[in-house]
């Protein structure tokens, strides 16, 4: 995995020379993608300058959110009609003429972790237990330092009392997901080939910004005989699979202006 990964921004006319004139198809995660990471999920919203950006480009190539959120959730924060959206890390798929949903089986097995964690957790002061319907995350953004070692065993205790579901990290949150090989990159992929962009014209890049966009950035380099571009966006370098970075969400909401520009003008 590369540490260090030019600006697509800072060299934004490199980056659009490697899509070498194939249409892009844009994934974009949610969270620390296009709005700021906030102390609850609720609060983080995203700018209607970035709604704005998503707009134009949904007009001049496919655009399609993925994120861990719920499905409605993401669809309600985004708020921009017509676009794919993919909710739960991408078991639940939604989008004009698309419905599919990965994993309704382990509902029952996240009903019963829901409801030990809530008791399990009750006590610990700033510890949200958020569920989606194909997860459950943990957020301990709030929890005070001394009790995150206690939460932390606590959700692996009972991540191992529970054999169908595992156990997946993130910024200051633990998520359980059904066990099945499915992620963000396997989501991608299916959608590609759902929504018939697989052709030689067209390359998918995909925006996100942390450890579970990474199956996202691994797939797409992985994908076929032209591959895919991923763009970690993180404020300090680390190792990723993307190819490209951006430093924060407001510099990604520059860089999808300015791609839009480019794309009017080609």
């Amino acid at each position: 995995m590369a540490l260090s990964t030019p600006s697509a921004f800072a060299e934004f006319d490199a980056f659009t020379a490697a899509l070498d004139g194939r249409r892009p198809a844009l994934f974009l995660d949610y969270d620390g993608t296009l709005a700021a990471i906030a102390p609850r999920p609720e609060l983080a919203v995203m700018p209607d300058g970035a709604r704005a950006v998503v707009r134009r480009l949904a007009a001049l190539c496919p655009v399609a959110f993925v994120s861990g959120r719920d499905l409605d959730d993401l669809t309600r924060m985004v708020a921009v009609d017509g676009l794919v959206y993919a909710g739960s890390h991408g078991f639940d798929l939604r989008g004009p003429g698309l419905r599919r949903q990965v994993g309704v089986e382990y509902l029952g097995d996240l009903d019963t972790a829901e409801g030990l964690l809530r008791d399990r957790l009750g006590g610990f002061t700033g510890v949200l237990v958020e569920r989606k319907r194909f997860a459950i995350a943990v957020h301990t953004r709030q929890a005070a330092p001394g009790d995150k070692p206690a939460v932390a065993d606590a959700v692996r205790t009972l991540v191992g009392e529970q054999p169908r579901l595992r156990l997946t990290g993130g910024k200051e949150l633990y998520e359980l997901r059904p066990d099945l090989p499915w992620d963000k990159g396997r989501a991608v992929l299916a959608l590609l080939e759902t929504l018939g962009l697989q052709g030689a014209d067209t390359l998918p890049v995909y925006l996100g910004d942390d450890e579970t966009d990474e199956d996202a950035f691994r797939a797409l380099a992985e994908h076929g005989p032209s591959g895919g571009i991923g763009i970690r966006v993180m404020e300090e370098p680390a190792p990723t699979a993307a190819t490209w970075s951006l430093r924060d969400p407001d510099e990604a909401v520059a860089f999808l202006g300015r791609l839009a520009d480019w794309l009017a003008a080609a």
